[in-house]
């Protein structure tokens, strides 16, 4: 059975939960956590010597780390990655986004305000820029979703998933979702799509 290292209220670490989730595919949940400083320890470095997480760890001992590439490589085959080449390029479009555009912003920006360690990082000109680069990346979301009703187009992509995990708990960082009404109702079909967990849904039995 794969262990996937990861932070409960990480969205990183959500996404490769949500689409496992989906797939009905069994995995051992480890808690690690940036907070406590587990993942900066020697043996967590030894397989992720970036020492973030998520970390995918398969059977054979192979690991796999970066949320995106773990969506990826376990949606291979899947409905989650569009058939159509142009609509997979879509989909890849939009997962690069959402690590360049929107992660940096809107995810930092929750970090900076609810973790109490990152409270020192809460510059009045940190927490401005990260709302305006959120609101900008909100922005460009809304416009694509007044004309298709996912990101890739007709169907749901881990595109999708990538961009779910932060942006429904947006308002932890301040951000008013209620100003981007398209984003709001793709938030509520990605929340009925089936298989849907929430993000601090573990496998059974996990600690």
């Amino acid at each position: 059975m794969p262990k996937l290292y990861s932070q409960i209220d990480s969205g990183n670490c959500y996404k490769p939960r949500l689409l496992m989730a989906k797939l009905g595919m069994p995995f051992e949940h480890v808690a690690i956590s940036s907070v406590d400083g587990s993942t900066r320890k020697p043996d967590f470095l030894a397989r992720n010597p970036n020492g973030k997480v998520p970390l995918l760890e398969f059977d054979d001992g192979r690991l796999l780390a970066e949320s995106n590439a773990i969506l990826l490589h376990l949606a291979e085959g899947t409905r989650f990655i569009p058939s159509d080449p142009y609509e997979r390029a879509l989909m890849y479009q939009w997962l690069f986004f959402e690590q360049y555009s929107h992660e940096p912003y809107i995810a930092v920006r929750r970090a900076l305000m609810v973790y109490p360690e990152r409270a020192r990082e809460a510059t009045p000109e940190r927490l401005a820029a990260t709302l305006e680069g959120g609101n900008k990346a909100l922005l460009v979301m809304e416009t694509q979703l007044q004309k298709t009703p996912y990101f890739a187009g007709g169907s749901f992509s881990i595109a999708d998933i990538a961009l779910y995990a932060y942006t429904h708990t947006a308002n932890h960082g301040g951000f008013d979702l209620s100003a981007y009404p398209s984003v709001a109702k793709w938030l509520g079909r990605v929340a009925a799509d089936e298989g849907h967990v929430p993000v601090d849904w573990l496998p059974e039995g996990a600690q």
